[in-house]
């Protein structure tokens, strides 16, 4: 960690406060969200439809936004955004904590979407355009903050919660206002370089732009093959959780072995993310990285494989390994091909946009990005049930870690081809075509 905190302050101000916000960001994020179910269908007593239309909001709002949230960043300025979008979650984590009515709740769900679709943009466009020639790294370090923030924040969470969830609202509510007051009076004013935003020539207009970057053939075909790796990386949440408790069962154990996925994800990103992101940036491509990135997260669920086929002991030693040792692997596997791919995911976005509307770019992305998690997520749901009920446990993995080999493929495809290199930014009419 020293070096990592060396490495930080290498950086411009305004670097070092992106990655800080970011850590404080899912700090108070991380903290409320994981119990917000348990509080809306507990003290609440609301129905479960209800609490599963409350949570489904915040995310359709989020990413069903963040091409808006991106494009004012691109016409506004980065640091409006950013300010507006904590701002907002002050207002939504406030009132989630203050409120019973289910519209208010709604509203107040809603509003914490919007909030991450109008700052998240802003934050990645914001990070590339100071770091440079460095956005790779930057993006690395960018990474540890985050991955730092969800692995305390559901333990802050925990603690305030067993006092009162209200408690937990107002803090993560107080959270992003410090956050809210810091950036007014810290963060620099920035703006993406886009020569006819900047005076060269007539401003041009949202749907000309939008049209220019929907006819960039590269970005989108990336942000397709890309779009595999979110949803193998949300298994994590979804089917790992599910499998160590359908081998360890639902007691004490089970509660362990989820918490051990988390924090193995979130250790080895900590502790491992600048070295590996180093040791790929001098020995391979980025097309290459990210192909091996996207192997690593598919290989990961092979693991899996061995407590599908092989019986699993009733008790004892044997069945905590295979229930809790399998899942562990995996989610440590995932967490290598996260780190090996995902600064030079970010950098090759700003290349296949010729720096130029980059928030625009990562607005776009993340909403594609959005749709395939939301898909990914229901075809595993799907074949969860369809192997319960056939008797094919290996169903799930065979199929997430094929997705893997698929997404690497295609990633390895453009990476040949050419269509990952970077595009001249001196054209910007010319990038938009390619």
């Amino acid at each position: 960690m020293r070096s990592t905190f060396a490495q930080v302050r290498t950086y411009e101000r305004s670097v070092q406060l992106l990655m800080v916000n970011q850590f404080t960001i899912n700090l108070g994020f991380y903290m409320l969200m994981p119990y917000l179910a348990a509080h809306l269908a507990g003290p609440l007593g609301l129905a479960g439809w209800l609490v599963g239309l409350i949570l489904g909001v915040r995310n359709f709002s989020q990413q069903g936004m963040f091409l808006i949230g991106g494009t004012l960043a691109d016409r506004l300025g980065y640091k409006p955004m950013i300010i507006a979008g904590l701002v907002l979650r002050v207002i939504g984590f406030a009132t989630l904590g203050l409120v019973d009515s289910v519209p208010a709740l709604l509203a107040a769900s809603a509003a914490t979407g919007l909030a991450g679709a109008l700052f998240n943009p802003a934050t990645r466009a914001y990070l590339a355009t100071d770091a440079g020639e460095r956005r790779v790294e930057a993006f690395a370090l960018f990474n540890v903050f985050y991955q730092a923030g969800i692995l305390l924040g559901p333990l802050v969470g925990m603690v305030l919660t067993g006092v009162d969830f209200r408690v937990t609202c107002l803090v993560a509510a107080g959270t992003f206002a410090v956050l809210s007051v810091v950036q007014i009076r810290a963060l620099p004013a920035r703006r993406g370089t886009d020569p006819k935003a900047d005076g060269d020539g007539p401003a041009e207009g949202v749907l000309r732009q939008w049209r220019g970057m929907l006819a960039n053939r590269s970005f989108l075909l990336f942000s397709v093959a890309m779009t595999g790796s979110y949803v193998m990386s949300f298994q994590v949440y979804l089917a790992l959780p599910l499998e160590v408790r359908r081998l360890g069962g639902e007691g004490r154990f089970g509660t362990v072995a989820v918490a051990v996925l988390f924090a193995v994800s979130g250790l080895s990103t900590i502790l491992f993310q600048t070295r590996i992101t180093a040791w790929c940036k001098a020995r391979l491509e980025p097309g290459r990285a990210l192909t091996w990135g996207l192997l690593a997260m598919g290989s990961g669920f092979v693991p899996l494989l061995v407590p599908a086929v092989l019986p699993v002991p009733d008790a004892g030693p044997g069945r905590w390994l295979m229930a809790g040792g399998a899942p562990a692997l995996c989610a440590v596997l995932l967490a290598v091909g996260t780190m090996i791919a995902y600064p030079f995911e970010m950098d090759t976005i700003v290349r296949l946009a010729g720096d130029r509307l980059v928030a625009t770019h990562y607005g776009l992305y993340n909403t594609v990005c959005g749709i395939g998690i939301t898909l990914g997520n229901l075809l595993t749901g799907v074949a969860l049930d369809a192997a319960r009920d056939a008797g094919l446990p290996a169903l799930p993995w065979i199929a997430l870690a094929a997705l893997g080999l698929v997404c690497a493929a295609a990633v390895y495809g453009l990476h040949r081809s050419g269509r990952l290199a970077p595009v001249r930014p001196s054209a910007p009419a010319e990038a938009a075509a390619v």
